[in-house]
């Protein structure tokens, strides 16, 4: 959530934030009711108890009184003020009692508008739609294959070459948007896996295998249950759920905890399954390893100061490119529009590899800002001196292994069907330089 302040001091400032977004703007007003209402109920809430406390003091020393009492007159007269505060006091905690009760029902509807109240975008930001980006840079040139004499093939007929993927038998097994990795294709994955874990401990990251499920706590934590809900898979059973990224459990790891500034900034690098139900994505990348509902990822996450959230946010993208960079795939590097952005981001970046068989640019990794917003939802705090407050998450997807295999083996692949091996890949595969198919 957002700092509640602005919301009493400048709700225009989120009135433009949900309007860039393309989200209810009459939810703030609805907001503002709400948050007045508990104000006042907490407020009437307190003045009873104070009341209750008083009355509870001047109780006890007439109790005194009474016990000490000889003359039967003072002891009536004493007996009738106590029956008459005890009264009160019955009254009075009736009152406490439907007071609590009214004050934490008007909170949970205002918590229940907070949620649909998302993070506060940054006004660098694009505004509009998926197609509404900003491009910041193209690198690298496509190959041209007409060119080279041959016609460029998809990454399933070079999967079936190699024998390398195997979605038939995933969909036999699993159902649509299921695959198997196989020899090369889950040598591939694992050497990428190395990669990654060895630039992002270059970069100060603690590798981390996090839960694939988690409590509904972290999920709502981190803003996934709002817009995002459809997409994620929930286990009834257990009231719990699947993660669609280790973002997740890497957020909440630190919930309800205060972190001393000192400590900052904390860089994770999760290593997890996905899981995404790809609702509302029916008869979109049906064919191949694009869109799945299982994959698995490295996730870079960061907990720092709020002020240096936009230069780590920097940083971030830097470390995507670097890894982009090393694996020779042209790409191009775009700021995502404020309708396109998630929940929790106030500002997005993305990087997207040029996929040869397909004639565009798709999505590979991306980096939020998410400020102060997850760490509210989590109550994450830090200390610096005498002063708390809550501090700034950043995350980024290092590698998504099925769409950057998809990119190395349509940008790489050669005439006959094998494919070449970057470079900074060899040493994870035994010096290999080319994949070929098996004998």
């Amino acid at each position: 959530m957002i700092d509640p302040n602005i919301l009493r001091t400048d709700p225009d400032r989120i009135r433009e934030s949900q309007r860039r977004r393309g989200e209810s703007v009459e939810v703030v007003d609805l907001l503002i009711e709400a948050d007045l209402a508990k104000r006042a109920a907490m407020q009437e809430f307190d003045e009873l108890r104070n009341q209750q406390k008083v009355l509870g003091k001047q109780i006890g020393p007439l109790q005194g009184a009474l016990k000490k009492a000889t003359d039967e007159a003072a002891k009536a007269q004493a007996q009738a003020e106590v029956d008459a505060l005890m009264a009160q006091a019955s009254t009075l905690a009736d009152d406490v009692k439907a007071a609590d009760a009214k004050a934490n029902e008007i909170s949970e509807k205002a918590d229940q508008l907070w949620l649909q109240i998302s993070n506060l975008v940054n006004l660098d930001s694009p505004v509009g739609g998926e197609e509404d980006f900003t491009l910041i840079e193209e690198v690298g040139t496509p190959r041209d294959f007409a060119a080279e004499g041959f016609a460029a093939r998809d990454h399933i007929e070079i999967g079936e070459i190699l024998d390398a993927i195997d979605t038939v038998r995933g969909a036999k097994v699993s159902g649509s948007r299921f695959f198997y990795l196989k020899g090369i294709g889950a040598q591939l994955e694992i050497a990428l896996l190395n990669l990654a874990m060895q630039q992002a401990s270059a970069n100060g990251f603690i590798p981390m295998i996090t839960p694939a499920i988690v409590l509904p706590s972290a999920m709502e934590g981190t803003g996934f249950l709002g817009q995002a809900a459809e997409n994620v898979y929930r286990l009834e059973e257990d009231d719990m759920y699947l993660v669609g990224t280790s973002e997740v459990p890497l957020a909440a790891y630190h919930s309800d905890e205060i972190i001393d500034v000192n400590q900052l900034p904390i860089r994770y690098a999760g290593w997890s399954s996905c899981f995404r139900r790809e609702a509302g994505s029916y008869g979109k990348d049906t064919k191949g390893i694009i869109r799945v509902h299982q994959f698995d990822k490295v996730e870079m996450f960061v907990f720092t100061t709020p002020d240096e959230a936009e230069a780590e946010h920097k940083r971030l993208l830097q470390w995507e490119r670097d890894f982009v960079d090393a694996l020779e795939l042209p790409y191009r590097v775009i700021d995502v529009a404020t309708g396109d952005l998630g929940s929790s981001a106030a500002r997005k970046f993305d990087i997207e590899a040029w996929i040869p068989t397909q004639g565009t640019y798709r999505e590979i990794t991306s980096t939020s800002n998410t400020t102060e917003f997850q760490a509210r939802r989590l109550k994450i705090r830090m200390r610096d001196g005498d002063k708390t407050q809550p501090l700034a998450t950043l995350n980024g997807t290092l590698c998504a292994m099925p769409r950057i295999i998809v990119a190395i083996l349509e940008n790489h692949q050669q005439a006959d069907g094998s494919v070449r091996i970057p470079k900074a890949l060899q040493p994870f595969l035994g010096g290999k330089t080319v994949f070929t198919a098996p004998a």
